[in-house]
């Protein structure tokens, strides 16, 4: 079963998503890939692109990453989440890379690693673990 349309279905409810600018590019089985440009409205004093996009982003792409394993009668919230920031979110674009380590039936534990995209390729600039709940429909 295709699992696409579900995702993209939800993700194009998250009025957040809609406000950075962000995509869902890619699904997987276990993964998903979330892609937003750095816009002026989501940079912070020094220019960078916000930690705020970088997290969001990257729980978005943890979280529907867990939703590709789950069952049409559930969705996924965030229990805990960590970030560490790696490098300045500079350049045009961030991708965030969501994946599935370890399923389960109470407690699925997910992470995404957050890459800036310049003209001079991906910088990696931050990396998310955390830990998902499913929720029954």
């Amino acid at each position: 079963m295709d699992i696409s349309p579900r995702i993209q279905s939800s993700f194009d409810r998250q009025s957040l998503m809609q406000t950075l600018g962000a995509r869902l590019v890619e699904t997987g089985d276990g993964t998903v890939t979330i892609t937003a440009p750095i816009l002026p409205t989501a940079t912070q004093q020094q220019g960078f692109g916000h930690a705020g996009l970088t997290f969001s982003i990257g729980d978005s792409a943890a979280g529907y990453a867990a939703l590709t394993m789950m069952s049409e009668h559930q969705e996924v919230v965030t229990a805990e989440i960590k970030i560490n920031l790696l490098a300045p979110a500079m350049g045009d674009l961030l991708i965030a890379y969501g994946r599935v380590i370890k399923p389960g039936r109470r407690l699925i534990v997910v992470s995404s690693d957050v890459y800036a995209k310049t003209d001079a390729g991906e910088r990696h600039i931050a990396c998310l673990i955390g830990t998902m709940i499913p929720v029954d429909l």
